[in-house]
């Protein structure tokens, strides 16, 4: 049982199916009709213009921050967030972006920090924030759904000072079933939103980055450049309008699944947002040997903690099973 992360979901045999019947195109001549298929469905469902079908959610996030930001240009996110920890330095390296970061408890955005540290116009001597990337869910925070009214400051916060705002929706599927709230007023007020098929959905590649028609055709050209323009795609998005179609309310499976593993592990399931739990351990380079050595696996982060996260692969009957294993483990 891989708890490792919700990206070694497999395709289910009816989104095998639905790959293999799916009729392709040339996507870079934009005559892929399965991808431009997906791409309208996920900006219509999110709210936005335009659609951009990439094959990785970092992709997604990089184009859309190199949309708001020029080289030597600043960033803000949280300091434990995907586009600063896990994505190798790709905003400094592809388009010479600045990044100052904002500290958090559990990933949960605070707007009066993201205030503390902005600067916008900063004069000849500093430099300039242009952009705010906000991650919901937040994955180093433990699947954290971010809280609507601070979402709204922010946003309010970068059009007084004319920032953009890019949202890191990588999970964004699961903080709607979460909370309840639709996708599109998840997703509204942010200038760019990327969005990932390959995790909780259970797609095997791709995300889609969202946004105005003329931010997406800027996007695309970039795409390009970064070497991310593929061909016959329609094999790869007919298996993200399936999981659309099918997987998205089923993440509320994930998430009751991943309460039972936290109160097995000893960690309160009332901060268990989602489909993700951080767990303390004394040893975790120990506890993932001996987890996998009872065919469990879980993933190392840090000195003190292991990461486990639920996913379209784990059933509850699993789940359980798990929980009996790791907290054995524990005692």
């Amino acid at each position: 049982m891989d708890l490792r992360s919700d990206t070694v979901t497999r395709p289910t045999p009816a989104m095998r199916r639905a790959m293999a019947d799916a009729e392709v195109g040339d996507d870079v001549f934009g005559e892929d009709p399965e991808t431009n298929a997906l791409e309208r469905e996920v900006a219509d469902l999110l709210g936005h213009e335009a659609g951009l079908f990439t094959p990785t959610g970092s992709m997604a996030n990089q184009l859309g921050l190199r949309l708001h930001v020029a080289p030597g240009e600043e960033l803000l996110a949280d300091v434990r967030a995907h586009v600063v920890r896990a994505e190798l330095g790709a905003a400094a390296v592809f388009s010479g972006i600045t990044t100052r970061t904002w500290p958090s408890e559990r990933g949960r955005l605070v707007a009066a920090a993201v205030a503390e540290v902005a600067e916008p116009n900063a004069g000849a001597y500093s430099v300039s924030t242009t952009a705010i990337a906000i991650e919901n869910t937040h994955n180093f925070g433990g699947g954290t759904v971010q809280p609507v009214d601070e979402v709204h400051a922010v946003q309010a916060f970068a059009r007084e000072h004319g920032i953009a705002v890019h949202l890191d929706g990588a999970r964004l599927w699961n903080a709607h079933v979460a909370s309840g709230i639709a996708l599109r007023d998840l997703a509204a007020g942010f200038d760019t939103v990327s969005v990932c098929l390959s995790k909780g959905l259970g797609a095997p590649v791709g995300s889609v980055l969202v946004g105005s028609r003329e931010h997406v055709a800027a996007a695309r050209t970039w795409r390009k450049r970064y070497g991310g323009g593929m061909r016959q795609t329609g094999f790869l998005a007919a298996a993200g309008r399936y999981a659309l179609r099918h997987h998205v309310d089923r993440l509320a499976e994930d998430h009751t699944n991943a309460r039972v593993l936290a109160s097995a592990l000893d960690v309160d399931p009332a901060t268990v947002d989602t489909n993700i739990v951080f767990a303390e351990v004394t040893d975790p380079a120990a506890f993932v040997a001996a987890a996998a050595e009872r065919d469990v696996r879980v993933m190392q982060l840090g000195p003190r903690h292991v990461r486990l996260v639920t996913h379209l692969d784990v059933s509850a009957e699993q789940a359980a099973r798990a929980a009996e294993v790791l907290a054995a483990l524990l005692r």
